[in-house]
């Protein structure tokens, strides 16, 4: 068992001991190291502007992704090679990142620019392909400014991020790989006592054998949702598990059948076995948080929280994804569905952690589609979440998985409007109505700052609508028709 954690900055190895359970990565900076370029906003992962670069070897290569430190747990950098806006420049020579923001007036204020240069840092050193503006406004997506606006910002970025990497960090890339399979071991992390502690297990059975010891801890994967715990809710969190350093929990395994994630596999490691799946699915991925929360936040985060309004829940459960989970007593599979069972409960037992998830591939007469409603397109949370999956035979629906989020206490399946449009003709949409109404009586949704609980019922109907419309290819106009007449309905009830 190791007592510290080690991480690179700067080129040397640091080892600290005494790291607090839920002590950031921001606060270290600012608060230890007085390297006070990377700046505290939001303080929820949402503005930016503490971005920083983290840079971990995955499948053997270098990467460097962005997160937001105002929301990362110090401990969670172990093994990692941390860099922040002051590493950057070399010899007083400013990075090529920031030469552009000088060259083409990407600042005004300044207090948003360092987080702004971390993420074009680690674009600059990825393998994007298309040097487009979408590409660019996609990697900043995170990243907010108040001033500058965001076109000379996005200039900046077209000319310095798309030739091969030049600088210090691309110059020493061997040896900070070297540096970090030395910084790598199988030993289990614990610093502090039994009743305060931040630990990382490096088995399963550790985990298990910890979590039965302490079922009160809180069990942290990307800290996308727990660092919101700490900043914003001020929660007492003394126990802290990281799942970090269990070796095979990031996983992300495809087969004939469908694709196996660990639970720490994250959004960004996921979205392409996702795209995969289906072309809705990588639409859907793309749009939870930012980059910066996809490089942290993980799929199997996102359900263990158990959220009514997490993104993943119903589009897995509309695929019919199965839970896996584990304790000291062995491990046990569910459908996933199964897992919500009221709101802010779960079927999890103590000492029991999720430890994966199988997610079946569509066949041949299957056909899915999932949409998001929100506020903002970028960096939201849905009003509305739904998934559709029909098994088509001969133009007729001979199964329906219908999932939504936001509706209910729980991400939750439409048992009414999938019994009511088994049968249904593609080609007719008069078939579909019956699965449009008894929508009204699968939900009661509640009215909140997100949205009316009118607007999520006449939303999740017309999601409904939309996805019939688009796998039959039906014209607009007929569910036009249909819509007016279930409205027509509806108002003579």
């Amino acid at each position: 068992m190791r007592d510290t954690i080690r991480f690179l900055k700067g080129g040397e190895i640091i080892e600290l001991e005494n790291v607090g359970p839920t002590e950031t990565v921001l606060d270290y900076l600012r608060l230890r190291r007085r390297e006070t370029g990377t700046k505290e906003g939001c303080g929820e992962g949402d503005c930016g502007a503490c971005t920083v670069a983290i840079g971990r070897l995955i499948d053997g290569k270098l990467t460097y992704q962005p997160i937001n430190s105002c929301i990362q747990l110090l401990g969670m950098i172990d093994g990692a090679e941390l860099v922040s806006v002051e590493d950057l420049t070399l010899d007083e020579k400013l990075h090529p990142v920031q030469e552009a923001m000088v060259e083409l007036h990407g600042s005004q204020c300044g207090f948003c620019t360092p987080g702004f240069i971390m993420t074009l840092f680690t674009l600059y050193h990825s393998d994007t392909a298309e040097k487009s503006r979408k590409t660019v406004t996609e990697w900043l997506a995170g990243n907010l400014c108040r001033c500058t606006g965001y076109r000379p910002i996005v200039d900046a970025a077209l000319h310095a991020c798309f030739d091969t990497a030049d600088d210090a960090f691309s110059w020493r890339a061997n040896e900070t790989k070297e540096r970090l399979q030395d910084l790598a071991d199988s030993r289990d992390i614990f610093i502090g006592e039994s009743s305060n502690f931040f630990s990382a297990p490096a088995t399963l059975d550790g985990l298990a054998a910890l979590y039965n010891q302490h079922p009160d801890a809180t069990i942290v994967a990307g800290a996308t949702d727990v660092g919101l715990w700490i900043t914003k809710h001020l929660r007492e969190l003394p126990k802290m598990i990281w799942l970090g350093r269990i070796h095979g929990l990031d996983r992300v395994e495809n087969s004939a059948t469908g694709v196996l994630i660990g639970a720490m596999a994250t959004y960004a490691a996921t979205e392409d076995a996702m795209t995969r799946i289906s072309p809705d699915l990588g639409e859907l991925w793309k749009r939870i948080g930012s980059k910066q929360v996809r490089a942290s936040g993980t799929v199997g985060g996102n359900i263990a929280n158990g959220s009514p309004i997490g993104d993943t829940p119903p589009a897995l459960i509309a695929l019919g994804a199965t839970l896996e989970l584990q304790s000291s007593e062995g491990s046990r599979a569910l459908a996933l569905e199964d897992y919500f069972i009221d709101y802010g409960k779960q079927d999890r037992n103590p000492g029991e952690f999720v430890t994966g998830l199988f997610v079946p591939h569509l066949s041949a007469n299957q056909a899915f589609r999932c949409y998001k409603i929100s506020k903002r397109f970028d960096q939201d949370i849905s009003s509305v979440m739904g998934a559709f999956r029909f098994t088509v035979e001969n133009g007729t629906i001979t199964e329906a998985r219908i999932a939504y989020g936001g509706m209910a206490g729980t991400p939750k399946r439409a048992a009414g409007a999938e019994a009511a449009l088994t049968g249904a003709l593609l080609d007719d949409p008069s078939t579909w109505g019956a699965g449009m109404q008894a929508l009204l009586t699968d939900f009661t949704p509640m009215t909140d700052m997100r949205a009316s609980a009118e607007y999520r019922m006449e939303t999740a109907r017309a999601l409904l609508a939309k996805a019939l419309m688009e796998v039959s290819g039906t014209a607009p106009e007929e569910v036009r028709v249909l819509a007016k007449r279930e409205a027509d309905h509806d108002r003579a009830a």
